[in-house]
């Protein structure tokens, strides 16, 4: 089912991972941007099941708006509207299976984008992952001489957000990736130790209330 249609109808996907309750509101050929990025065949076709967020055991969270994207989001797409926005806590969340990224202040959507995600052989993975290292003018030193732009680092192993070309045929080596553009947009808004959640979802109500634990 195109998820568009339930964000049309004011629905947002849910995941549950390791005990945490995650909302997740229902996205030619260019060279890869990096050696990071690996050739292969085309992936699923972007849904749009975005992602929402979390907030801290016994916490209720209420999402406040989802952008009003007309569409699947298409790779090399992507969307930003802070406009009035109040201040408040950034949460960034990942699907895996719409292949999408928002990215939510204070309850509301402020970003969405079309992601490069990892392979079987080098997967995504799941979880909860505080961003531990921030670098403008990152260079891989797993894949030498691979330029990371706008790299957020979120695990010890080499999984990070950074800047990336994105298009249909090509994925990462477990990053994810996404248009440089909108990397600097994130890089700007966020800091060291915000979470980044990477889930896959289910349908829940838009508007609800809702604990993380």
């Amino acid at each position: 089912m195109d998820a568009r249609i339930l964000l049309a109808s004011g629905f947002v996907a849910l995941a549950a991972i390791a005990g945490v309750l995650v909302v997740a509101a229902s996205p030619d050929k260019p060279e890869p941007a990096s050696l990071a990025e690996a050739k292969l065949a085309a992936p699923t076709p972007v849904a749009d099941a975005r992602p929402a967020p979390v907030r801290k055991k016994d916490e209720p969270f209420v999402i406040k708006r989802i952008l009003p994207i007309s569409g699947a989001i298409k790779y090399g797409e992507w969307h930003w509207d802070d406009k009035n926005v109040p201040a408040g806590p950034i949460v960034v969340t990942v699907d895996l299976d719409a292949r999408v990224l928002s990215v939510f202040r204070s309850g509301y959507e402020i970003g969405a984008t079309a992601v490069l995600l990892g392979t079987e052989d080098k997967p995504t993975p799941l979880g909860v992952f505080p961003i531990t290292q921030k670098d403008k003018d990152h260079v891989s030193n797993i894949y030498t001489g691979a330029p990371m732009p706008y790299m957020q680092r979120l695990t010890n192993d080499g999984i990070t957000l950074h800047g990336s070309d994105v298009a249909l045929g090509y994925a990462s080596h477990g990053c994810v990736g996404m248009p440089n553009d909108f990397a600097a947009k994130l890089f700007s808004t966020t800091k060291v130790g915000d979470k980044v959640y990477i889930t896959r979802g289910k349908q829940v109500g838009m508007g609800d209330s809702l604990v993380g634990g």
